[in-house]
């Protein structure tokens, strides 16, 4: 099966060259669409191989562009479903869809044998770093075998894998018309809280205040400290429940989007993980 990635970025290339050498090994970089948010960057030169393209940037408060940013992308990913492809990945460039490795198949294989739904999600784990067992992050390891804790948070369960045209909300968080299939052996694994001190730069980067962005960068932080106070609980024993739980739950304020209840399952992430990405 042909299955592209796509991703639209702004100023991140710390999270964006790992996109691409995760997605670009998983499924060849000529299946990666990568778009950029304005005509003042540049296409840096790990780029090379992948469809990458600068767009006029997205002007307005994070809840307008993201709306606009999200369009767009549904938009690429109908395109490409009709030169060809058979599934989509969306996601932000610090996210990446991961199988299971006890499954023994990487992501091209396990996807392509997969039943084909309109819509399917990888379980949320949301990385985050551990202030009294971690330190700073380096880029030249894989970020798993530098950070081995996680909150569960159904935030993270996102419509990322799409087999058909389909409208993503904010954040790829839901896709209208279409309520969540959570596939047993893959995981989105969401890195944007591993490293406090990168989280405290930009609270000071004024082209992401500028946008109203501090909120979401303050939950960032917050997901360092649920880790680092939180009772660390059994990987293979509470991502099963917790991946039930969602799999049946909604928030009455969002019938189309997971809940795991208030409770804080934070987890030890498995070894079997720690060289992927």
């Amino acid at each position: 099966m042909r299955i592209a990635a796509v991703t639209m970025v702004r100023n991140d290339e710390f999270y964006l060259k790992k996109w691409v050498e995760y997605y670009g090994s998983q499924l060849g970089k000529e299946n990666l669409y990568i778009y950029f948010d304005g005509e003042d960057q540049l296409i840096p030169s790990f780029c090379e191989g992948a469809h990458a393209e600068i767009k006029p940037r997205m002007l307005g408060q994070v809840v307008k562009t993201e709306k606009l940013r999200l369009q767009f992308l549904s938009e690429r990913a109908a395109e490409l479903m009709r030169q060809g492809y058979d599934w989509v990945i969306g996601s932000d460039a610090d996210e990446y869809l991961i199988v299971d490795p006890k499954t023994g198949m990487g992501l091209r294989e396990y996807i392509s044998q997969m039943k084909k739904r309109a819509v399917v999600s990888g379980f949320g784990v949301d990385v985050g770093q551990h202030l009294k067992k971690e330190g700073v992050i380096t880029a030249d390891k894989p970020f798993l075998a530098q950070r081995k804790y996680a909150y569960l948070c159904s935030r993270y369960t996102k419509t990322s894998l799409i087999s058909q045209p389909v409208r993503w909300g904010s954040g790829f968080h839901r896709v209208k018309g279409h309520d969540y299939h959570i596939d047993p052996n893959l995981y989105l694994f969401h890195f944007g809280s591993i490293d406090l001190k990168m989280i405290e730069r930009r609270m000071t980067n004024n082209d992401l205040i500028s946008t109203g962005r501090l909120r979401h960068i303050k939950k960032r932080a917050r997901t360092i400290f649920v880790i680092s106070s939180a009772r660390i609980l059994r990987w293979d024993r509470v991502v099963p429940f917790v991946r039930f739980i969602q799999s049946f739950v909604r928030p009455i304020y969002a019938l189309n989007k997971p809940w795991n209840t208030l409770y804080k399952y934070v987890v030890e992430i498995p070894d079997r993980f720690s060289t992927i990405v």
